[in-house]
């Protein structure tokens, strides 16, 4: 699958995705003509293109109301990620024809999950004052129709989103934070292993029992155990911009054109106040007590 191959972590797909971050510089993504990296994907007419057309340059440490350029670029990132999490687990209950035919359980947990990446948003957007740049996404042929190619993409973004956090852990620049996205990405986690719960349990009217889903790295894995990670996988990302060029396809329709997506349709992004399940398992605050 198109969306796959720019997560896996290699020499070949590391020069693919400098290949890619090469191609945005020279089109005019979002008018954002010159710009490289997250910056890229934004309108220079917004503020958030005006706070961060210098990314990758300038003082990564400069601080305002204790909040890092870089600690910046990774949140509006951030927005961007749960923005398309909330897009999709809601289109998945939405639109999706296995979706009524799996067990409750099931179900829970999609509209648990996207309720918690709902949270995740908001919690984001609370710190840089400014949404989302994008307000709609692309998605692979099939989504939602076929149930493979649904559950495929959403081990695959989530995927992404445990690399995207991990480099959180790695960059912000003060302990709440850090320890902020890693909380959040405890959950991604969780959100990886029931998607994958999710295969054998579709129905053999939309092609299940689905035995095997394709992730971040491209490796049809095998769904059982669903929790097949010893450790978390960082898709060697270090830095945010790795995590911005692989879901670039998602949110541009030009670079959607380029990997294959299906560009007729695109999904909104319609913000709501989440309720979380459980009151033990709520925000509380950035020290987490």
């Amino acid at each position: 699958m198109s969306t796959e191959k720019g997560l896996v972590c290699s020499e070949t797909e590391q020069q693919q995705i400098s290949s890619r971050r090469a191609f945005l510089h020279r089109s005019a993504i979002a008018g954002a003509a010159g710009a490289a990296g997250l910056s890229g994907l934004l309108s220079l007419g917004s503020p958030t293109a005006r706070a961060l057309s210098a990314l990758g340059s300038g003082n990564q440490d400069e601080e305002r109301d204790g909040v890092t350029k870089r600690d910046t670029d990774i949140l509006i990132a951030a927005e961007i990620a749960e923005a398309l999490a909330v897009t999709t687990y809601t289109h998945i209950i939405e639109a999706a024809p296995f979706f009524g035919r799996i067990p409750p359980d099931d179900q829970g947990y999609v509209r648990a999950a996207r309720q918690e990446e709902m949270s995740h948003y908001l919690l984001a957007e609370s710190v840089t004052g400014q949404p989302s740049p994008f307000k709609s996404f692309f998605y692979p042929k099939g989504m939602f129709e076929d149930a493979q190619t649904t559950l495929n993409v959403l081990v695959t973004l989530e995927d992404a989103f445990i690399a995207a956090y991990l480099v959180g852990v790695r960059n912000f620049s003060t302990r709440d934070l850090r320890v902020t996205a890693a909380r959040i990405m405890g959950i991604e986690s969780d959100h990886r292993t029931l998607a994958r719960v999710i295969g054998p349990d579709v129905a053999t009217q939309d092609g299940g029992p689905i035995q095997k889903i394709t992730g971040a790295q491209g490796v049809a894995e095998h769904s059982a155990p669903p929790n097949n990670n010893g450790y978390e996988r960082t898709l060697c990302w270090t830095e945010i911009d790795q995590a911005v060029a692989a879901l670039t396809p998602f949110a541009d329709i030009t670079a959607a054109k380029s990997a294959g997506f299906d560009v007729a349709k695109s999904f909104s992004f319609d913000p709501f106040t989440p309720q979380l399940p459980n009151a033990l398992g709520d925000f509380i605050s950035f020290t987490g007590c």
